[in-house]
């Protein structure tokens, strides 16, 4: 059973999706500097929280994290909304702290601000950077009381992780001026998923 409470965060590593454009391979296993990149985003979770779970759905998944709890969607299919519905079940009743599995540039320290802005009262705390205000809702702090708009927006239709934040109440949002304290944003929240991507940054996929 994991602790749970209105203060106590539990960090979730989103290591789902169809790797489409990555060929079906698990692009969290792809290396980069000769580390994976899932670690990489896993190690940044590890110090802003003190409980993390693996979201996952590839029956291999228990094997490339042998020493973290692995749990799958509730219901498998409906796309990243569903996965961060899934995430907030698997808190048991606990705001969650998510980062998507391809992401190896997250800091600890932008998902400890992101906790702390979400833990001094928010329903949602999701970055936003960029001349188009791009959200990065799968890099984001979110409260339990989230996960009943989570799956009434599921039962509508919907399946993109960003509908929630614009549904929630009290969601806030984080901006460029602050996030360029942890680093360029448009590095920050790089999201490798594509070989061509992996390449360019000098990466490699896993032996």
């Amino acid at each position: 059973m994991i602790p749970s409470g209105p203060q106590f965060t539990i960090g979730v590593l989103l290591a789902g999706g169809a790797s489409r454009r990555f060929g079906g391979r698990p692009k969290g296993l792809a290396l980069l500097d000769g580390e994976r990149i899932a670690d990489r985003a896993l190690a940044a979770l590890r110090a802003a929280t003190t409980t993390q779970v693996i979201l996952a759905n590839d029956p291999a998944a228990p094997g490339w994290f042998p020493r973290e709890r692995v749990v799958a969607d509730d219901v498998p299919g409906l796309g990243p909304l569903g996965g961060l519905a899934s995430a907030l079940r698997a808190a048991n009743g606990a705001p969650v702290l998510v980062v998507a599995w391809d992401m190896p540039f997250v800091t600890a320290g932008l998902l400890l601000e992101l906790r702390r802005r979400g833990e001094a009262g928010a329903t949602a705390v999701v970055p936003v950077h960029g001349a188009e205000g791009w959200a990065e809702p799968l890099c984001a702090w979110y409260a339990a009381a989230g996960l009943a708009t989570c799956r009434a927006l599921l039962e509508s239709g919907a399946r993109r992780a960003g509908t929630l934040f614009d549904a929630l109440p009290g969601a806030t949002s984080i901006g460029d001026a602050e996030l360029a304290s942890f680093g360029d944003p448009a590095r920050l929240f790089t999201s490798v998923d594509t070989p061509d991507l992996l390449a360019e940054l000098g990466g490699t996929l896993e032996r």
